[in-house]
């Protein structure tokens, strides 16, 4: 495992809600991680218990997120260690219920 992907690695195992996106979680980059920061809100998920990783500030984790996760767009999703998707599949699973109950699970 590259050093990149041991960094995403340690990321993704060390918190209960993480956000590859672009931007931060009180200046979204784009309209996707926007979305996505908006979707966790109304899930009921604090703003501060949501840890944001800004890929814009590093390329090498902005490359190495999508081989990690072996999906191709940001922002990424991630809770309990688990992938979860990006920001269409995080609405989808907020309008069904599932998020919230992924989240609270």
């Amino acid at each position: 495992m590259s050093d990149t992907q041991q960094r995403i690695d340690e990321l993704v195992k060390g918190n209960e809600v993480l956000l590859f996106m672009k931007g931060s979680a009180s200046f979204p980059m784009c309209g996707f991680s926007g979305r996505a920061i908006q979707v966790l809100k109304a899930c009921g998920v604090e703003p501060k218990a949501i840890k944001t990783v800004n890929v814009l500030d590093d390329a090498e984790i902005r490359h190495g997120i999508k081989e990690y996760s072996n999906w191709p767009t940001i922002p990424q999703l991630y809770i309990k260690g688990e992938f979860i998707g990006g920001s269409d599949i995080m609405m989808e699973m907020y309008e069904s219920g599932e998020l919230q109950k992924v989240i609270s699970g």
